[in-house]
């Protein structure tokens, strides 16, 4: 899936790049991860759930550029990639005040410091994105399931190639059903609303 991509990216060398830029080790890095991008998928899930939401998202991922931050790992302290990560973010989320509890709720779950994945979000966010970039420019070997469409195809792979069959919805459903029981609504607000 999404996380296990992004952890060995470049054989392990964005994961390396993050522990050296938020002062972390590889372990801390990989707990944050495990925590953020659950709750980026949930984000990406409702984003698209909404009227034109797939659509955009199928012409961010086309552009390609976010591309470049998994083949050039050494740009995750750079301002630009900052500057994308924040404006992902806006999309998926809506507002700065959901970025911070996402932060506050993965520190719970992670044990990093939330001031450290505050900053980590944006980044996570642009790798995400460069992650189901890749997937989705990587061709034919990804059409054909979920749907046909590219798009699905990538949602599918992402989810480990289930949910071929019913296309890319359920593709989406199941790689961003973050406790795997089916449902992403609970996921959702388990991340976003105090218990």
């Amino acid at each position: 899936g999404l996380l296990q991509d992004l952890l060995q990216a470049q054989g392990g060398k964005l994961v390396r790049e993050m522990a050296g830029n938020f002062n972390l080790d590889e372990a801390g890095v990989g707990k944050a991860l495990g925590a953020l991008v659950p709750a980026l998928g949930a984000g990406v899930q409702r984003n698209v759930s909404n009227a034109g939401g797939l659509e955009a998202l199928a012409g961010a991922l086309k552009s390609g550029h976010h591309q470049r931050y998994i083949d050039e790992p050494e740009r995750v302290g750079a301002s630009d990639t900052v500057a994308d990560g924040n404006a992902i973010l806006g999309h998926l989320f809506g507002s700065k005040e959901v970025s911070r509890e996402v932060a506050a709720r993965a520190a719970q779950k992670s044990g990093v410091g939330t001031d450290t994945l505050k900053k980590m979000l944006p980044v996570v966010a642009a790798m995400v994105m460069g992650t189901m970039s890749k997937q989705t420019s990587g061709g034919n070997a990804l059409a054909g399931q979920g749907g046909g469409s590219p798009l699905g195809g990538v949602l599918s792979a992402l989810a480990g190639g289930q949910g071929g069959q019913g296309g890319t919805s359920s593709a989406l459903t199941s790689m961003l059903d973050a406790d795997g029981d089916g449902s992403m609504v609970d996921d959702v607000l388990g991340m976003l609303m105090p218990r």
